[in-house]
């Protein structure tokens, strides 16, 4: 683990301690200002958590793409409030810096507002986390509202939404089309007018995305959507390669930790074997 460490932190690693000053949503917004992209990734346990903080990453997603990559679930609908509690408590352990987000799984807000309230709350007091993060636009904007006016600071998704993914069937690029694009746009716009502090668009057209950031006084973290937003995410397995079968175009990997990790253990598996581990100095006498 400690090349996967020297790996992040190599060239990432803040020199000046006073930039270990806690990531807010204040802290966003003076960034989309000053026109310093946002770096994002996802954790879902503390030791990965502390890696990505102390590399200097701006926001941690505890998102429900653990479904995907811990749970190996097809898709993100079976997580539940509970799973993503657990998860985020772990985070946020290992986490001195970057603002933790959590992600609201499926049927945790879409039932009615005051049930998003309930349940938002639960991620801030028992997770810990720094804000939530929901797919949708016009049809969440009320409890958006009413999170945001008690206190809950909310980012926003928009464009390819995981959670809908048996409603449109298929992972497609959105906002292909001119009427969903526009669709997209105003959703964006009511989320803002809502309260939410950030919005993530997933797998839309770059010219759209840059439409939105250019509309928006709010930051806008991409994932699939060109380098016209203020900041970008990606699932951090995906950016690390230890992810094999998933390779969109979107995501760039900086490392291969799937060989890596695949050398390793053939290497300790075969001294085992052979017996030449552990040698007497591995021993005690």
């Amino acid at each position: 683990m400690s090349s996967i460490f020297a790996f992040l932190t190599k060239k990432y690693m803040p020199n000046n301690p006073t930039t270990r000053k806690r990531v807010t949503t204040q802290t966003l917004m003076q960034m989309k200002q000053a026109s310093k992209q946002i770096a994002c990734l996802t954790a879902y346990d503390s030791l990965t958590a502390g890696i990505l903080d102390k590399a200097g990453i701006d926001v941690i997603l505890v998102g429900d793409s653990v479904g995907n990559v811990v749970q190996g679930h097809d898709t993100t609908v079976p997580v539940t409030l509970e799973h993503m509690i657990y998860h985020t408590q772990a985070v946020g352990r290992n986490v001195e810096r970057s603002m933790v987000v959590t992600d609201m799984p499926f049927m945790s807000y879409q039932a009615s507002p005051r049930e998003a309230f309930r349940n938002a709350g639960r991620l801030m007091k028992e997770a810990g986390s720094g804000a939530v993060k929901l797919e949708g636009g016009k049809r969440v904007a009320e409890a958006v509202h009413l999170m945001t006016e008690n206190g809950i600071p909310v980012m926003g998704h928009l464009g390819l939404t995981p959670q809908s993914i048996h409603q449109f069937g298929s992972y497609r690029e959105r906002g292909s089309t001119e009427a969903e694009a526009d669709e997209i746009y105003k959703d964006a716009q009511i989320l803002q007018q809502a309260g939410a502090f950030a919005i993530v668009l997933e797998k839309i057209p770059l010219l759209l995305a840059k439409r939105i950031t250019e509309g928006l006084a709010i930051p806008t973290i991409g994932i699939g959507a060109g380098n016209h937003c203020d900041g970008q995410i990606l699932v951090w397995t995906d950016m690390v390669g230890m992810s094999t079968e998933f390779r969109p175009r979107f995501v760039r990997r900086y490392a291969e930790l799937n060989d890596v990790i695949t050398n390793a253990v053939q290497a300790y598996i075969s001294d085992v074997r052979d017996k030449s581990f552990p040698t007497d100095a591995e021993s005690y006498e």
